[in-house]
């Protein structure tokens, strides 16, 4: 029998909590309060924070697909946020600008803020400040906040295959980054070769005349 995980919102407001602060401990013991850390994305030295959001990704993706099988949650419970191509790819690219400046995503700024680091704190300022003022001018975005609506999508809809293939196919997607952000991170840490680092040491010879 499908049931919810949940059978109150005081309950659930606990378990929020909870998983909250278990969240921002584990972002702070795997070193993601660090911006120094999360800038290592952009230049390709340190994908840590590829394989988290992946790993944690294919985890809820997995379980929410067995838990579904098994009759232990009901999938037409779930909450699925609606579609707006438009202001949605905006946002995507400020977040993504605001992520690549600051090194720090908001879950990484709250917890680089908690744990006393200065630029942690200028981040999370920053974020509410333009959560505050765009909530105040929010009358002239209004418009295009509710264009390019697409509904409810998923990719078993989107790409017009069934639940278990779409999961089955992701899982092999995330099984090759994975292998493949070790690679590009092996790479990175590789010693230079001892030639290279001798015909660096040893100054070009003047020619002769």
């Amino acid at each position: 029998m499908s049931a919810p995980l949940f059978l109150s919102d005081h309950a659930a407001l606990i378990a929020a909590v909870v998983i909250g602060i278990a969240f921002g401990w584990t972002l702070e013991r795997a070193g993601l309060g660090s911006a120094k850390k999360l800038a290592g994305q952009f230049y390709l030295t340190d994908l840590t924070v590829f394989k988290v959001m992946f790993s944690a990704i294919l985890t809820a993706m997995l379980g929410a697909f067995w838990l579904g099988r098994l009759g232990v949650l009901d999938l037409s419970r779930v909450y699925v946020p609606g579609t707006w191509l438009a202001p949605q790819l905006l946002g995507g690219a400020i977040f993504g600008a605001g992520f690549a400046i600051a090194g720090l995503c908001p879950g990484t700024s709250c917890v680089a803020a908690a744990t006393g680091r200065g630029d942690g704190l200028a981040a999370f300022t920053g974020m509410f400040t333009g959560i505050l003022v765009t909530g105040l001018a929010f009358a002239p975005l209004q418009r295009f906040y509710d264009s390019t609506s697409r509904g409810t999508l998923t990719l078993p809809e989107v790409l017009h295959l069934p639940y278990g293939t779409v999961v089955a196919l992701l899982t092999g997607i995330a099984l090759a980054g994975f292998a493949g952000a070790e690679w590009i991170e092996r790479r990175q840490r590789a010693p230079e070769p001892e030639h290279a680092r001798v015909a660096t040491l040893v100054p070009e010879q003047e020619p002769q005349a």
